[in-house]
């Protein structure tokens, strides 16, 4: 059982260990553990813990790819409002930076304005249960010189109601002014992630409370809960390359609106396995899912590997299936397929009902920066054209160096 001293009535929950002592093969014998072996073993369950504490704080802080979406942020930078001058000529260059986490976002550059209209619209995603504080500054653009800071503001989420959009009129603190936004939470449906060995459709007890909860006699629980989907991400053959050293660092990412989950990161390898399984609510069976591979680049945003797009209505339930990856449009195929078991179960009444009302929106994903892959891609292409220049430079001067006297003495014919 798990205890703060400082806070003995708080319910900090258990961990169950499970440990098993085998004797080695040819020993039988009953295993009787001295003081000192006791303690070995005691101080060896320590270390591991420590290492695995130690390095999950490390992969979070680095990645934060482990961490669920509780929900999402979506905001609209509407304008500004007399801003401080902080140019000679009375005016300012301003934009303004937003930072909730780990995220950033910087707007555009409004030129010689006071009173500057963005009309931008970006999303964060809600990793903390509460929301946490948005952090908001605004800055005068100089060329050549670093730029002049005009305010600064804060936003609490957690203080906003979710499901409602607020409209937010702040008063830049250390400076002059207030900025207009539009800010709207989102929660998230309820998700789940686990290893392959630990699934509820394995186990038939689960698997008919499942079968029971979508029944057709439970038409009126929770509307809004129309079904129960199960993804088992098995592997992936075949992948392309992303890296320099003829490799990738490849995860993949679950996507159902906007429900989205990641496996863990298989290092140097050009066919993953992952064995991961997902589990989502489905609000809407017309809804489609999306499982993306990328390459995971820990200096900048993950190269895109491919994609493969299943509407649930289309799923052959308990089957595994090979799906061969696309590009970003789903318009053609790219290289490598990966390995898929799916499972659909829903109440076809909720189903229906759920029909006669508007689609979720999908909300806008973070920006995309460069593209390491890409990169590489024109450079290779701008390498080939310039070989072919250089090599036709070199065939013009063969011809007044007359290297080939006929060659030459056509060419100065021509």
């Amino acid at each position: 059982t798990l205890k703060d001293p400082h806070y003995p009535d708080h319910d900090l929950g258990i961990i169950l260990l499970s440990v098993i002592l085998t004797p080695k093969e040819g020993e039988h014998r009953d295993v009787e553990l001295s003081e000192n072996e006791v303690f070995g073993f005691h101080f060896s369950v320590q270390s591991f813990f420590w290492r695995f504490q130690t390095q999950s704080l490390r992969l979070s802080d680095q990645h934060r790819k482990s961490h669920l979406w509780r929900g999402i942020v979506s905001i609209t930078l509407i304008e500004g409002r007399d801003l401080k001058a902080m140019d000679s000529n009375g005016l300012s260059d301003p934009y303004v930076k937003f930072r909730l986490g780990h995220q950033k976002y910087k707007s555009k550059i409004m030129p010689k304005t006071l009173n500057p209209q963005w009309r931008e619209q970006f999303d964060f995603h809600l990793y903390e249960e509460r929301g946490g504080i948005m952090d908001i500054t605004a800055w005068d653009k100089d060329a050549g010189k670093r730029d002049d800071f005009i305010g600064r503001c804060q936003v609490d989420l957690s203080s906003l109601s979710r499901e409602q959009t607020h409209k937010l009129e702040l008063h830049l603190e250390e400076g002059e002014g207030h900025l207009v936004l539009l800010v709207t939470l989102t929660a998230s449906a309820t998700v789940c992630i686990s290893d392959l060995s630990v699934n509820s459709m394995e186990d038939q007890k689960e698997r008919e409370e499942i079968l029971k909860r979508y029944s057709p006699l439970r038409i009126f629980n929770n509307l809004k809960d129309v079904g129960f989907l199960q993804v088992k991400v098995i592997r992936a053959e075949g992948l392309m390359a992303a890296d320099v050293t003829g490799k990738s660092d490849p995860f993949c990412v679950v996507e159902l609106n906007n429900d989205r989950l990641l496996t863990h990161t298989v290092y140097k390898n050009l066919n993953p396995e992952w064995n991961k399984v997902f589990t989502f609510n489905i609000k809407d069976i017309h809804s489609v899912l999306e499982v993306t591979v990328y390459d995971e680049d820990r200096d900048r945003s993950a190269d895109f590997l491919g994609r493969v797009a299943i509407p649930l209505l289309s799923i052959q339930n308990g089957e595994q299936k090979a799906y061969v990856l696309k590009n970003k449009q789903l318009t053609g195929p790219t290289k490598g397929v990966i390995y898929l078991e799916i499972d659909v179960i829903f109440n076809a009444v909720k189903a229906s009902l759920r029909t006669l009302i508007p689609k979720e929106r999908k909300y806008i994903e973070e920006e995309n920066r460069l593209s390491k892959q890409l990169l590489l891609r024109n450079f290779i292409r701008t390498k080939r054209c310039v070989i072919v220049l250089v090599n036709a430079a070199y065939y013009v001067n063969s011809c007044f160096d007359w290297d080939s006297p006929p060659r030459s003495l056509a060419a100065f014919v021509v």
